[in-house]
This record gives C-alpha cells, structure tokens and sequence, in this order.
C-alpha cells in the first residue's frame, strides 16, 4: 500500500469534512440569529442535499475518466468558491434573494462534498493491493470513521469560530486552510490515480452488477432509517418536548456523530479481523430495526422519554455505525480497482438518494405522527434494508 498517498488523501478528506460539519453549523446559526424561520433554514439545506445525487453519478464517470486526483482537486476547489460566495452576502438584500443566494453556495458545497468524498474513498481501493481484503476493511473503517468523528468536531469549531471571529471571519479561514491543502495535493498526488485504462461509456453509468445494485439499493433505506429521525424529530423533540436549550442539543448531536464515527473505525477490531460478507450486512440491518422498534415501544410502556431516547440514539448510533462500516468494505470489495470510481459514485448516489429521502420524511413524520412516527419509520425503513441485503452473496465470515 502507497502510505504517501492514502495519508494525502486522507488528510485533504479530514480538512474538508472539519469545514463541511463547520459550515453546516456556522450557516445554521447565522440564519437563525437572523430570524429565519425553521422552513428557511431547511431550504438552505436543499440543494446541498439534492446534488449529492447528481454528482455521485456523473463525478464517478468524470472519476473513472479523467482520475481520482481530479475530482478530489475539484471538489477543494469548489468548496473553496462556496466559502467565498458566502462571504460576499449582503444583509441588505431581500429575504428571498439571501435564501436563493445561499442555496446556490450550498449547492456548491453539495457537489464539493460528494465529490471529495468519492474520490477519497474509491482511492482506498487503488492504493491497496487486491489480495489484501483485511487491510482494505481496516483502512476503509478507519476513514469512513474519522470522517463522522471529525464532523462532530466540526460542529463545535463552527460555533466557536462564530463566535470568536463572526461569520464572514470564519468563513476567509477556512477557506484559507483548504487552499493550503488542495496545493499540497496537487503537487502530491499521481496525475492518473483511479484512472480507468479502457474508455468509459455513459450507459455504464447504470450498468452494474447484481451484487452492486443490491447493495447500493440496501444503503438507500440504510441511510433513510437514520435520517428519519435524525435530522427533524429529534433535535425538535429535545428542544421543543424535553425544554433542552439549543446548545444542549448542538452537543449532543456533536457528540453522537462523534461517537458514531469512532465506533466505525473499530469495526475491523470488533469483528475480529475477519472481512464481512451479504450476511453480515443483512444480520446487522435486522438488528437495526429492532432497536429502531424498541424506542417508540418503550415510550408505549411509560419509560421516560428522556432516558429513553438518549439510550436508544446511543445504541441505534453504535449498531449503525457497523451497519455502514460494513457497506462502506463490501462496495469496495464488489468492485474491480479499474472500476472503482463509477461503482463508487453510484453506491453514493444511493446514499445521497437515502438522505433527501429521510430528510423529508423526517419532517412529514414528525409533523404527523410525532418522533414515535419517525421512529417506525426508521424501523420500517431498516427492515427494507435487512430483506434487500438478503440478496447479496453470502461469502459472510460472521
């Protein structure tokens, strides 16, 4: 394995995730501050959302073309221009015009994200030789669980820098750190890294393997139990039924990211070594639901909601974490390292598809039903994805 150039990617990869956790917060908290109301805040949040699908496509097309080295330069980049047209907001604009205008820098930090992200992670894959399947999930793990950890961080750092040095100050630095960093890339990186050595077709786009469809389509519904009630019902439910004050909920949900990604980095250590397989995959979701069905169950038998929900987050975040450790290897391992960033790309489309998805539904459910309605449909969502996984090889060691 290439030392030298998984720790470049891997550290570009840890500064744009500490600015992106960042400017998620930075964002948040300005607007409110502002008085936006929370149906603007959200549709800040939409385009971001909505092109990480569009770009996990095409950018693992561009990818296979053109070269990991480009799409992980280019996504810097962008987020370096989104970080500066944020900057240039007037106050003195209209209301509508601000939200237009930030959505169009969001959706620039979208398909800077999906970008980087992509092309960090497909890079783990060429950098590691084909026979070493237990490196490849320990590296995996370790990447996809420092990201979460570090996008934890970045949500104190977000409210730190805005209070410390206001919103267009924090804004300059960061863009100043990812301009250092997108340099010391491109002087370090190959110029051909995950470059497919035979033409890549747009049809192939979607054609794929069996066990690639399968598994891409499981992380669709992955991703959706998580978002739907993670994204609105709880921090509404902590703030607006439990009376916790927006920095208590800011902490906590830092916190569980935080957790949540250091229990993906051990992944490796907690199966023991041995590389997972469909099995694994299918085990892990089932479990998934039951704790998702659990929550809402215990607040039918007159447990505190409180205890209750914060113990159930906790454990549905440490079962969640080994269910997407889990997809994050078997992607990698379904694919050839020629291959690697189409496959990539549209595994991520699917992801991307999972969070616009849970997202919505996170706020119909909760408006509906409340957080007990975002719950079943986490659990609903959870099973999809357990019975989907049923369908991947079972070359299982667990």
């Amino acid at each position: 394995m290439n030392i030298r150039n998984y720790a470049v990617v891997t550290g570009a990869y840890w500064a744009f995730t500490l600015t992106d956790g960042a400017l998620r917060l930075l964002v948040l908290l300005h607007f409110f501050n502002l008085g936006y109301s929370p149906v603007q805040l959200a549709f800040l949040f939409l385009f971001y959302e909505f092109f990480g699908i569009v770009t996990n496509l095409l950018g693992g097309w561009i990818a296979s073309r053109m070269g990991l080295r480009v799409t992980l330069l280019s996504g810097l980049m962008l987020q370096v221009a989104a970080l500066g047209l944020l900057s240039l907001l007037n106050p003195a604009w209209p209301e509508w015009g601000s939200v237009a205008y930030v959505m169009a820098a969001q959706a620039l930090s979208g398909i800077a994200k999906d970008l980087t992200k992509m092309s960090s992670k497909s890079a783990i894959k060429v950098l590691v030789p084909d026979d070493a399947k237990g490196v490849l999930f320990k590296w995996v793990a370790i990447l996809t669980g420092s990201k979460n950890a570090l996008k934890g961080v970045g949500f104190f750092l977000g409210g730190f820098l805005l209070g410390t040095m206001g919103f267009e100050g924090s804004l300059y630095l960061m863009a100043g750190v990812l301009l250092v960093i997108w340099a010391e890339s491109w002087i370090a990186l190959p110029a051909n890294m995950g470059q497919a050595k035979t033409k890549v077709g747009f049809k192939q786009l979607f054609s794929k393997t069996h066990e690639i469809n399968v598994l891409s389509a499981a992380r669709l519904f992955l991703f959706g139990a998580r978002d739907i009630w993670f994204v609105v019902g709880v921090p509404v439910f902590l703030e607006g039924t439990l009376g916790w004050s927006f920095s208590q909920v800011g902490t906590f949900m830092a916190l569980w990211v935080i957790g949540y990604g250091i229990l993906q980095s051990i992944t490796p250590n907690l199966l023991r070594g041995k590389h997972p397989g469909g099995t694994t995959a299918a085990v892990s979701a089932f479990a998934l639901a039951i704790v998702a069905a659990a929550v809402p169950l215990s607040f039918g038998w007159g447990a505190s909601p409180g205890i209750v929900l914060v113990a159930g987050l906790a454990v549905f975040g440490a079962v969640f974490a080994l269910n997407s450790a889990v997809h994050s290897f078997l992607i990698l391992d379904y694919t050839d390292g020629d291959k690697v960033a189409l496959n990539v790309g549209f595994y991520y489309m699917a992801n991307a598809g999972g969070r616009l998805i849970g997202c919505l539904l996170s706020g119909i459910l909760y408006q509906v039903a409340g957080l007990p309605g975002c719950l079943w449909g986490a659990f609903a969502f959870a099973l999809i994805s357990a019975l989907i996984a049923l369908g991947l090889p079972k070359t299982a060691t667990l």
